[in-house]
């Protein structure tokens, strides 16, 4: 992560980040209501150091059904203070009195039945709230603010992607190149998303150091704000139009999602992809579809606050995007 490239350049300041679990405060947001009644008996839960699937173990065997009966929406930090649904198959079932469960770091919040299971990445987003200890308020800080206001950040994926000591992107690197066979499918998993992951972030990297994080060139592939539709911009298309709409954010410069069938990009893009040919075959061999994600993304209701302990940052952030890499674009964080 060191060596990926800053919108901003790189930070001055050192801060501390997650000293303390209440200094990093993530809830939750759905996007849909519980239906108060159906098979599945919903849980919503504030957990302290605690991990998810170990928390949603727990519940299942309260209710006295396999771990298979289980599901929640998004693995959330062990390190931190978090709220989030569990939903745990009951048809035909009363619903238990969770008044009796206990668990160190767990409390619960709210509890009802829905209609369907809550599915992994059946998730808006997330709101943050974040304390990074020991900040301090200098003119340079307070301008990397208003810029990420402004330009937003780039959107890599983070340290978590790519496991311990980037484990699962060393093990995809050793399948691509036919050294080791993987057959368990969630390591299979993990490591084809670290190697996605890892050419996503260098084509990201590869146009903030160019100066090209906010042009839109010829064969770019954009994406339509709130929507998951894209298109190619052609050569022979008004560019100037197209950057115009870029910067009313109507639409969003978008990195890939190596797959099977990928479309062809603009210059920089291809060059980038053509160099990791290994886990391009790889991705093929899998048959994983190829997708899009935004190179920048910007926090919503982003707002700040310089306290005694440090700066206190809160903003809303859509799933499968990174606090991390925002906290990345103002301090080094220890």
């Amino acid at each position: 992560m060191l060596d990926l490239a800053y919108l901003q350049t790189r930070p001055k300041q050192t801060a501390l980040l997650k000293a303390e679990y209440a200094d990093f405060v993530v809830k939750e947001r759905l996007g849909y209501e519980m239906s108060g009644e159906g098979e599945f008996v919903a849980v919503k839960i504030r957990k302290t150091n605690a991990n998810t699937l170990f928390v949603g173990e727990k519940l299942a065997a309260f209710c006295g059904v396999s771990v298979r009966n289980m599901s929640y929406a998004g693995l959330k930090d062990r390190h931190a203070v978090t709220e989030q649904w569990f939903s745990i198959q009951l048809p035909g079932k009363p619903t238990p009195d969770f008044s009796q469960f206990k668990l160190d770091g767990v409390d619960i919040l709210a509890v009802t039945r829905h209609n369907r299971k809550i599915r992994i990445g059946s998730l808006d987003g997330n709101e943050f709230e974040i304390l990074l200890r020991d900040a301090v308020e200098t003119d340079e800080l307070k301008v990397r603010l208003k810029n990420l206001q402004i330009l937003g950040f780039p959107n890599y994926f983070m340290e978590q992607r790519f496991g311990r000591d980037g484990h699962n992107l060393t093990q995809a690197m050793a399948w691509a190149k036919g050294e080791i066979q993987v057959k368990d499918r969630k390591k299979r998993s993990f490591y084809l998303s670290a190697a996605r992951s890892e050419i996503f972030n260098l084509v990201v990297s590869k146009r903030i150091e160019m100066g090209l994080a906010c042009q839109v060139l010829a064969h770019d592939i954009v994406q339509l704000s709130g929507s998951h539709s894209w298109f190619v911009a052609d050569e022979n298309e008004d560019l100037n139009q197209l950057q115009v709409r870029l910067e009313n954010r109507d639409i969003l410069l978008t990195a890939p999602l190596i797959g099977d069938n990928p479309p062809s990009a603009c210059e920089l893009e291809n060059a980038v992809v053509s160099e990791h040919q290994a886990l391009h075959q790889l991705m093929q061999q899998e048959r994983l579809k190829s997708a899009r994600r935004p190179l920048l993304m910007q926090a919503e209701n982003l707002s700040w606050q310089f306290v005694d302990e440090g700066l206190k940052l809160a903003f809303y952030l859509p799933s499968g995007s990174y606090a991390t890499a925002l906290v990345r674009e103002l301090v080094l964080t220890e």
